[in-house]
């Protein structure tokens, strides 16, 4: 023990002094300076030294801008500006802008991160010694800070508010967004939330009792909690605690792990080692929602394990989150149907019904047996005939002294003998030093005495420390060499976890039987809703859907996977015989024509419009280029650009084209899209490629520039028929040098920025190109666009 724990001093005093010969880092980050990913000694240090924020390595040439401990082993992180988008290892800056704003910008210039701000007075970058990254102006106000913005972890005395969510990490090393939440809810109660792929839950405090019998208070509107320094947690609900090492002197954190616990944590600085001073009472591994995925059974074996019931297989041998699937196709038909008997197990919530008491195993069986929607049965051994039918397999928990065994559908004859099947299958355990400590503590505070929990005293007594130091080092050395280049490698796939298949009756409920309609295209209608998880949606309502199930359960699973900043982000599908829906992110000012072609007061300025053309060309540049699989959107125009709260563009409707394309080779065999924004191959019957997006993306450029429709100024000009009239009439001037004649009247205060103008106006005309292969590619257009836009 003793050469374990001298070799992670040893090692934390080289990481330490490898640190300090890389630079002394900055106290402050001022106009005219930056911080590049490059430069080692390019970090910001709070006033005694205890806190550090500059690029992070997260994967193989792939960093994000953080916060962390000083003294700690590994550098513990406390929060990401950028952690769903890392950014390039070379050229990659963070910059305070001379408008006030503090900008991250990736190796091609483009804006990963901002803090959306404005001063008039020039501002400053510092890093207190709470651990708040700050935005000051030169009245030293605080115009931005981190501690409004938490990631995973709340410091002392940071308030933690109603609008506020810790987001967990999505495994030991992988930074990006996991599935744990921790906020208050609408009833003021703060929570823990499994926020999966497939279904949403509470599952701290416990869901089957009230909040009363878990001493909350939720008579409350102020939703405020804080930790102090001492190690004491405050909050509005009544939920109070302190650390078990309650006092001055200790740097804390508390943290929502990736395992879904809640832990507070002190550090030790002599050896840069955490210590974990509490967590919540109650909540145990197995009882953490959605750690073993879709059928998977958590037990202690001593320490927490999944397995996968007989007849079925681990999913991903590299992720337990996303279960088990069955080694069969499942059916209708009750004759071809059985059970296989997994004892001393339950599977949390999704039930049915209520629940019965006093009926026949039989029976329970044969109701199972019969309902379409069932996919197991529960049934007590205790003699009170409780039967339990599930309607999803979630969230398994196996205990020793359980009097319940569940029973799971499956087809008759496919699952081979349950021995033969317990030989071939392998239990990983989850291998989590922090649940080891939980456990062990767990045991001695609530003074349980089942047997597992026996035989895991005996087991963390003899050789705990041993195993939590050595073998937390070990990990640390594989998270550097192995799993931040798997992170990379995954791109932005991983951020498609969140994608799930939705049924029509949870839609149909989420928008009240689609009474709010919020827009209406060629490929359906679109009502806004809220899921049982509070977030507000877009669902849209498609029409002329062909496709079967299978196939468009395909097709979209791949628009799933496209992720980025000025796209719509789309949470998942419905698809149920006829209906089929696909659910998207709301976005509060609804599309770019409700506004830019709006008789009202309101109206978008000139930066707004500006950014607007560069979030929409960045957006196209993805789908074409960028992406896994490369997407021609061909319906690009104002009404499938959306505007959220802070008027960041998002470009919508991007893969319809997948779900209604003909069954021909070039994938259509007539006309798509909105006339005026065609591009001539339309007309002119050739193969569609990414060119025709890049026309009607100069016609909306144009449009942000004129403040007209191409589609009215047709009809102003009385050539119905001519697809590029607008073209004609903007060229002509433009060309001429009257762009003054061109531009929105509504527009003020644009004569200061005439040479972004100028070649805003120059690429709209580039991209309308008569021949198409004359037309810049879209990653061409952000090229052009970012070099004014500074």
């Amino acid at each position: 023990m003793e050469v374990c724990v001298l070799l992670v001093v040893v090692l934390y005093a080289l990481e330490v002094s490898c640190a300090e010969a890389g630079g002394r880092g900055l106290a402050s980050l001022r106009l005219g300076s930056s911080l590049s990913v490059e430069e080692e000694g390019d970090f910001l240090i709070s006033p005694s030294g205890a806190f550090s924020g500059g690029f992070y390595k997260v994967g193989t040439n792939a960093y994000c801008f953080s916060i962390w401990f000083t003294n700690s082993v590994n550098k513990t992180v406390v929060w990401m500006a950028n952690r769903d988008q890392p950014v390039n290892g070379i050229g990659s800056k963070l910059t305070p802008h001379r408008n006030g704003n503090l900008l991250l910008t990736d190796s091609d210039g483009s804006f990963v991160w901002s803090t959306n701000t404005f001063s008039e007075q020039y501002v400053e970058v510092q890093l207190l010694e709470t651990g708040n990254l700050v935005l000051i102006n030169q009245r030293e106000n605080i115009i931005w800070e981190s501690f409004d913005f938490p990631t995973d972890t709340i410091l002392p005395n940071q308030p933690f508010l109603r609008n506020m969510t810790l987001v967990s990490m999505r495994s030991p090393g992988t930074y990006l967004s996991g599935y744990y939440n921790f906020k208050f809810d609408d009833n003021n109660v703060l929570n823990l939330i499994y926020n999966g792929p497939l279904v949403s839950s509470v599952y701290w405090p416990d869901p089957q009792k009230t909040v009363f019998v878990s001493w909350r208070n939720p008579y409350n509107s102020s939703r405020l909690a804080f930790l102090d320094d001492l190690g004491s947690f405050h909050s509005s609900d009544n939920l109070n605690f302190k650390g078990s090492n309650f006092g001055v002197g200790l740097r804390r954190r508390l943290t929502l792990d990736y395992d879904g616990i809640l832990r507070l944590y002190s550090l030790e600085e002599s050896t840069g080692l955490w210590e974990i001073s509490w967590w919540p009472g109650g909540v145990e591994a197995c009882t953490v929602h959605g750690l073993c995925g879709a059928y998977g059974i958590c037990s202690y074996n001593p320490l927490p394990t999944c397995s996968c019931p007989d007849g079925f297989s681990r999913y991903d041998p590299s992720d337990w989150t996303k279960g088990c699937s069955p080694q069969f196709d499942l059916n209708c038909n009750a004759t071809e149907l059985d059970f296989v008997m997994v004892p001393s197990t339950d599977y949390t919530g999704n039930d049915l019904d209520m629940g019965v008491t006093g009926i026949s195993f039989e029976a329970c069986r044969k109701s199972c047996l019969n309902d379409c929607n069932c996919q197991g049965f529960g049934y007590s051994l205790d003699g009170q005939g409780h039967c339990s039918r599930k309607g999803s397999l979630l969230n398994g928990d196996r205990r020793l002294d359980s009097a319940s065994s569940m029973h799971i559908k499956v087809r008759r004859g496919a699952v081979i003998p349950q021995a033969e099947q317990r030989q071939a299958r392998t239990n990983n355990s989850l291998n989590c030093s922090a649940a080891e400590v939980m456990l062990f503590d767990a045991v001695k505070k609530y003074g349980k005495s089942k047997e597992y929990m026996k035989y895991l005293i005996s087991f963390v007594t003899m050789v705990g420390v041993i195993e939590m130091v050595c073998i937390g080092l070990g990990w640390w050395f594989f998270l550097q060499k192995h799993v931040h280049e798997e992170l990379v490698n995954m791109g932005y796939i991983a951020l498609a976890m969140d994608f799930r298949r939705f049924t029509f009756s949870e839609l149909k409920r989420a928008t009240q039987n689609f009474k709010q309609e919020i827009g209406k295209g060629g490929f359906g209608t679109v009502y806004k809703g809220i899921l049982n998880n509070e977030r507000v949606v877009a669902v849209k309502r498609l029409e002329g859907i062909l496709q079967g199930e299978a196939e468009f359960w395909a097709e979209v699973s791949i628009i799933g996977k496209l992720n980025h900043q000025n796209l719509v982000k789309m949470w998942g599908f419905c698809a149920e015989d006829e209906q089929k829906l696909l659910v998207y992110d709301y976005m509060e000012n609804g599309s770019l024509d409700k506004i830019l072609f709006s008789d009202t007061s309101k109206t978008l300025d000139w930066d707004q419009r500006y950014n607007i053309a560069l979030g929409t060309a960045k957006g196209l540049s993805y789908i074409h280029e960028e992406c896994l699989e490369w997407v021609v959107h061909c319906d690009v125009k104002p009404e499938n650009i959306l505007l959220d709260d802070k008027l960041e563009p998002k470009v919508a409707d991007f893969g319809m084209s997948k779900l209604f394309k003909d069954d021909v080779d070039s994938g259509f065999s007539r006309v798509r899209g909105t006339r005026g924004y065609l591009a001539p191959e339309w007309m002119r019957l050739k193969n569609i490629n990414v060119k025709a997006d890049v026309y009607s993306y100069g016609i909306v450029v144009l449009e942000l520039l004129t403040g007209r429709r191409a589609s009215g100024f047709q009809l102003q000009e009385g050539h119905e028929n001519e697809h590029d009239h607008l073209v004609k009439w903007a060229r002509e001037r433009i060309e001429r040098g009257r762009l003054g004649e061109v531009i929105d009247p509504r527009l003020l205060n644009y004569d200061n920025d005439g040479e972004r103008l100028e070649r805003l106006a120059r690429v709209a005309l580039l991209c309308v190109g008569e021949e198409r292969d004359s037309r810049p590619a879209m990653s061409e257009v952000v090229q052009l666009l970012i070099g004014y836009n500074q």
